[in-house]
């Protein structure tokens, strides 16, 4: 039903948007063409518009059920062959771009892993300072210096095309660097608690191998993953625009989105429900995979809590994190953002301007600190909606799960397209349209959470005891879901940040001279080799955003109850005995009162 809608949605997105569709489809034919009445409308009789969006709709599908997609409204060629062709390429740039992030996963995770199957992590938590950074970077940046220096440059590499497989390499390293970031910080955070159930103290003691014990702590934390996997799947065969742009990848991101600029439905409808299929199929391997990895304990409630109560994070990362992003802005706030000095174009960093300038001689420390003012108020409250939103819908997996699947398989760009035909382009546009999309990878996350946690053996015997569900949720469920929730939400402010900023080059949102920082780094892109630090500036402090919010976010702990004296911290048996006598406690008082 929600791919449905996606659908009929687009099939309608040239009359939401109050365009005429024959006037842009001329147009994109033909830009010298001039587009007399006569002309348009010819164009609009050899394509049946004057029929109506429901009409053509209709007989789209007709066609599609017999395996014709119709034919591209611009070139005249059959769609379905060329949306083939580029889904095989994008699903190749995909299994690159998932190898890249596997091994960055690795990467983030083998601290973590070394020290808990020895026994040594304590009660000490990564910080997650390196991945939070490395997640902040923001695609086509990583894409256009990858491409610069090592394709450019030093000539190692291919810069640009798609003719052998040696032209995956930097596209691949450019979209799995940042999705592998995210993905191993997750993992980091579940790992903890892993090492801390009993299954690990008993290995332990009985001298299993530590490579063992790594190896089981994985399986029991990868089913919770594995549907935001999935997500990220799909967001690297449909999202990949830029990355595609930038070394010329005819995959089907970019199909989609010159099918989407020029209006071209049958185009833009068979691209957007192959991604939908491929989020459906993707959707449906990480939840039988999921399952298969559990095993019985899943369906027995035989599980132990990944979130066991923990000391708070130390505080001083952030406080210096803080600090520095405070320091930037509070120095850059008082200096001209707008002022132009072409004598000054593109000078190096100096004391009168540590940040160097732009290519029209603004100072690029006053832009940064003025772009600040907007573009971080604007995403946290983007990602505090999406942070609610995502929750609450988690909490209901069967409701929305088909919708964030479908959801997820629609290019940002794509869904700004489609918000602003409804909402009409405005300031608030970019928000709306990233918040409709952004809450998609919390609420897998929760849901996955969520059916790991009801599974337990101590939510098992408190429910057993008599616990209303009300209490289950409020008292267990939501504490031990939450702050894996919040921290994953707080990782994904600084890309929230990029995608509002991403949208304005279509006439969504901030427009130059904004000084947005999403803005900021595309307007310098072009200069990265002459004037690298126009680019490394902005990509700091963004990456800076990442740190301080994964930082901060790790010492967030909702309050729990007491424990017993004398029973052991840290412990889920503990844990566990302590939810039950409470629960039996509670359970006699209200059978007294009867």
């Amino acid at each position: 039903m929600p791919a449905a809608a996606l659908v009929c949605g687009i099939g309608l997105l040239p009359w939401l948007s109050r365009t005429d569709p024959a006037l842009t489809v001329l147009k994109a034919r033909s830009a010298e063409r001039d587009p007399t009445p006569g002309a348009v409308a010819a164009v609009r009789d050899q394509l049946g518009l004057s029929d109506g969006p429901l009409p053509l709709l209709g007989r789209w599908l007709v066609g599609l059920l017999h395996g014709d997609a119709g034919r591209s409204w611009v070139s005249g060629g059959e769609v379905l062959p060329s949306a083939v062709q580029a889904l095989g390429v994008s699903l190749m740039l995909m299994g690159g771009a998932v190898a890249v992030a596997v091994c960055t996963v690795a990467a983030v995770c083998a601290r973590t892993l070394w020290l808990g199957s020895r026994r040594w992590l304590g009660a000490r938590r990564p910080d997650g300072t390196g991945s939070a950074m490395l997640a902040a970077l923001p695609e086509f940046l990583v894409a256009s210096v990858l491409a610069s220096v090592i394709g450019v440059q030093l000539g190692w590499l291919p810069a640009l095309g798609w003719y052998g497989p040696q032209c995956m390499v930097l596209p691949s390293i450019a979209l799995g660097l940042p999705a592998g970031a995210v993905l191993g910080r997750l993992l980091d955070d579940l790992l903890p608690g892993t090492f801390a159930e009993p299954w690990a103290l008993a290995a332990a003691a009985r001298g299993v191998r530590p490579s063992s014990v790594a190896r089981k702590a994985l399986r029991r934390c990868v089913p919770a993953l594995l549907p935001n996997l999935g997500l990220f799947v799909v967001g690297l065969t449909g999202g990949a625009v830029a990355v595609e742009q930038i070394f010329d990848i005819p995959g089907l991101g970019q199909l989609t989105l010159r099918a989407a600029l020029a209006q071209d439905l049958p185009v833009l409808q068979t691209g957007t429900l192959a991604l939908v299929l491929l989020a459906v199929v993707a959707g449906a391997l990480a939840r039988l995979t999921a399952r298969l990895l559990t095993g019985p304990a899943l369906r027995d409630g035989a599980l132990h809590s990944l979130h066991p109560p923990a000391p708070p994070a130390r505080r001083v990362l952030p406080l210096l994190y803080g600090a520095l992003l405070a320091a930037v802005i509070g120095l850059g706030l008082p200096r001209d953002p707008l002022a132009l000095d072409p004598a000054a174009r593109l000078r190096a960093p100096s004391w009168s301007q540590p940040f160097g300038t732009d290519a029209l001689g603004r100072d690029m420390l006053a832009r940064v600190a003025h772009g600040a003012l907007t573009t971080l108020g604007v995403a946290l409250a983007v990602s505090a909606a999406a942070l609610v939103t995502g929750v609450l819908l988690g909490l209901l997996p069967r409701l929305s799960g088909p919708v964030a699947e479908t959801i997820n398989a629609v290019p940002p760009i794509l869904a700004g397209l489609l918000v602003t035909g409804l909402a009409g382009s405005g300031p608030w546009t970019p928000a709306l349209a990233v918040a409709a999309v952004a809450w998609t990878p919390l609420a897998t996350h929760t849901s996955a959470l969520l059916q790991q946690e009801r599974a337990t053996t101590h939510l098992t015997a408190t429910r057993a005891l008599g616990a209303t569900e009300w209490y289950l949720l409020t008292r267990e469920l939501l504490p031990a879901v939450l702050p894996p929730v919040v921290r994953h939400a707080l990782l994904r402010l600084p890309g929230i940040a990029l995608n509002l900023a991403a949208l304005g080059f279509l006439g969504l949102g901030a427009q130059p001279p904004s000084p947005d920082w999403g803005l900021l780094l595309a307007e310098n892109q072009p200069y990265a080799e002459r004037a690298p630090w126009a680019v490394l500036f902005p990509a700091a402090v963004l990456a800076l955003l990442g740190a301080l919010a994964v930082t901060a976010a790790g010492g967030i702990r909702l309050p729990r109850r007491r424990k017993r004296p004398g029973s052991p911290s840290g412990t889920t048996g503990a844990r566990a005995d302590a939810t039950g006598s409470r629960g039996g406690r509670g359970t006699a008082r209200r059978a007294r009162r009867r």
